[in-house]
């Protein structure tokens, strides 16, 4: 017999239909296939080999500002890194909280440049204090919007970036 509308069944057969032991068994097996999160992925500048994150906020560039990054390659400089030794990290392109952004990294250091580069779930650090109760160290200073032009806030972001 061929039924051509799957409605019909029930017209044709009126038997219960029981699951044998071996189909039961099949059955409970069925694998659920949970769908994995993406991994996330950052774009950021630098390479990260000795583990400085620096957090900038610049909503119309990929970055940094092109004389706020030779600003601050002479900065890092100073301090013997170059611009493979860390990621910079523009917050206002990357909308990852602060848990995401510190797995990703595994920073021993993390620079923040203004309020505006502070990461959705983090705190506002006290600014231009440096911070060693976490794991990695921590300087929230002034963006270089603020610095540029204004050198008491250079001496004071100077002062506390040596001993990062």
């Amino acid at each position: 017999m061929r039924v051509e509308h799957p409605a019909a069944f029930r017209f044709i057969i009126n038997e219960d239909i029981y699951l044998l032991p071996d189909d039961k068994e099949q059955q409970s097996k069925k694998v659920v296939k949970v769908a994995e999160p993406a991994p996330i992925s950052f774009n950021y500048l630098g390479n990260n080999q000795k583990k400085f994150l620096i957090l900038t906020h610049y909503p119309d560039m990929e970055a940094i500002d092109v004389t706020h990054l030779t600003a601050l390659e002479a900065i890092l400089e100073r301090k013997g890194y170059q611009q493979d030794d860390v990621a910079i990290l523009n917050i206002a392109r990357n909308a990852a909280g602060m848990e995401e952004i510190i797995s990703y990294f595994s920073p021993e250091r993390l620079l923040i440049l203004g309020p505006k580069a502070i990461p959705a779930g983090m705190a506002e650090p006290q600014l231009n204090t440096l911070i060693t109760t976490t794991p990695y160290r921590t300087l929230y200073s002034f963006c270089f919007y603020d610095m540029m032009d204004n050198k008491a806030n250079k001496l004071t972001f100077w002062e506390q970036m040596k001993n990062l």
